[in-house]
């Protein structure tokens, strides 16, 4: 089987994408898209045995893919791991700023450490990466980079550190947008808001409870799943959004929308999920509802 992506096959052939994150979760699978599109994929992330286990997946595919072990928030190893990219690989065409993570905390329990680090993780570690491919390749001829955000729109309670890392990248891809679009740059985002990823089942106590219960929340009545979010950073990464820059897209089924005066109603017409990635699988903590 081979990743069942509506875009034409070598939509991205010849072109180098590095997807930080690529390790796991939406990473993992848009990874796999752009290979099976065609493309070159650079793997970053903290852990090697994870990225050589998506790559040797990749690979296995039929496509092309390598692990370089890095942190993203850490500069000097940042500019060492662009550089290093260049010269085996050649110009990076796009980069995907998917790397993140964070806990669920009220923000009067978050200390300075725990704030600081996920600000560093979901916004430091974003634009250094995009910095340096700016700086080092980008500028000379050109690129795509698409940005992580999440849904956090209304404020984010019970995860204010991530809130304000995200709403910070949302403001940093306006501006790289911005001052980039001269050397033929563009810069968007994808703000995911429920989805159907392995980080679901890294959650325990409260949190963990709430997550079966969240697709009532959503006007679409269903979790969004890896393969939506893909599409749309393929969609956003191919020439066919090639005057868009400074744009964030919203992948919540509109659950970011409305208030609580406007209650919801009960599912009528099912909402069908796109699901092309033919190695994804249910979150343990989703699983008794299927």
């Amino acid at each position: 089987m081979a990743f069942d992506s509506i875009f034409k096959a070598e939509l991205f052939q010849g072109h180098t994408v590095v997807v930080t994150g690529g390790g796991s979760g939406i990473g993992r699978c848009t990874a796999h898209e752009l290979a099976a599109l065609g493309a070159r994929v650079i793997l970053v992330g903290r852990k090697p045995e994870k990225l050589h286990a998506v790559a040797a997946q990749i690979a296995e595919d039929g496509g092309s893919a390598h692990g370089y072990a890095c942190d993203i928030r850490d500069e000097v190893a940042v500019k060492a791991l662009v550089g290093q990219i260049i010269a085996e690989h050649g110009a990076i065409h796009g980069l995907v700023n998917n790397a993140g993570g964070q806990y669920p905390s009220p923000l009067a329990s978050i200390n300075q450490k725990g704030f600081e680090t996920v600000l560093r993780t979901n916004l430091v570690g974003g634009f250094l990466m995009a910095r340096e491919v700016f700086n080092q390749c980008m500028s000379t001829h050109g690129g795509a980079i698409v940005n992580m955000l999440a849904d956090m729109w209304g404020g984010m309670p019970g995860m204010g550190h991530s809130g304000a890392a995200r709403a910070g990248m949302d403001n940093f891809t306006k501006t790289a947008a911005f001052e980039w679009g001269y050397a033929g740059v563009r810069v968007n985002a994808v703000a995911p808001g429920w989805i159907a990823s392995s980080g679901m089942d890294t959650y325990e106590g409260a949190f963990k409870a709430v997550i079966p219960t969240l697709r009532e929340h959503v006007p679409l009545k269903r979790i969004g799943t890896e393969s939506e979010v893909s599409a749309a950073i393929v969609f956003l990464l191919s020439p066919a959004a090639a005057f868009i820059s400074g744009s964030t897209l919203r992948i919540d089924g509109a659950a970011s929308l409305g208030n609580r005066a406007w209650p919801l109603h009960k599912a009528a017409v099912p909402s069908a999920p796109f699901n092309g990635f033919h190695r994804a699988y249910l979150p343990d903590v989703l699983k008794a509802q299927d």
